[in-house]
């Protein structure tokens, strides 16, 4: 079936009926395609991105449960490491000594530095210092002796039973030349916990 093209410039478009079927048909398949290409554009155009929307949430979503699962998997050793860290954190506490433990506490200080054999120049403790939770109490010391007995005295601080931390050493020899200086800060700790009940 040839259609002349001059036959086509000859179609009357108030008569549709009398046009060729061919003509006939490549109108409606064009209409056709006007119509779908529309219905495309006003409506699965629209519904194509907000699947793509869609689509990108589940994944968000499906990370985050990935998350959470993991961690309810291991809540068990969550729980039981919490209850590490709590009874840690309680042994730590009790090395910390309350208001009244501390002037023996900075007896032990001094009598350590004195059973190292090493010999006071200054023991001066220092204003407490408040942190959220604790207190520091400095104390500046200086002590005359070897290097053999201020190891000595540094070791038998860390082996007392409440934490006490040597800050800001120095070690010089004394004017004479016999005996060496060591000066730093000795820090002791106490905890808040009886001031925020007040």
């Amino acid at each position: 079936m040839n259609v002349n093209l001059e036959k086509l410039n000859e179609l009357d478009v108030s008569n549709i009926g009398d046009w060729p079927i061919v003509v006939k048909a490549v109108v409606v398949v064009f209409a056709c395609a006007l119509v779908v290409g529309a219905w495309y554009y006003f409506d699965t155009q629209q519904q194509l991105a907000q699947l793509d929307s869609v689509e990108r949430e589940e994944i968000t979503l499906k990370k985050d449960f990935e998350k959470k699962q993991a961690k309810a998997a291991n809540l068990d050793a969550y729980r039981e490491q919490l209850e590490e860290m709590r009874q840690s954190f309680g042994a730590m506490l009790r090395q910390l000594p309350d208001k009244t433990e501390v002037a023996s506490l900075l007896v032990d200080v001094s009598q350590t530095g004195l059973a190292a054999g090493l010999e006071f120049e200054l023991f001066r403790p220092q204003p407490e210092n408040k942190k959220e939770f604790y207190a520091e109490l400095p104390i500046n010391i200086r002590v005359l002796g070897e290097y053999h007995q201020f190891g000595q005295f540094v070791s038998g601080l860390a082996a007392l039973p409440r934490i006490v931390t040597v800050h800001d050493v120095t070690i010089e020899p004394q004017k004479d030349g016999k005996k060496l200086v060591m000066a730093a800060i000795a820090k002791t700790y106490r905890y808040l916990e009886e001031e925020k009940g007040k």
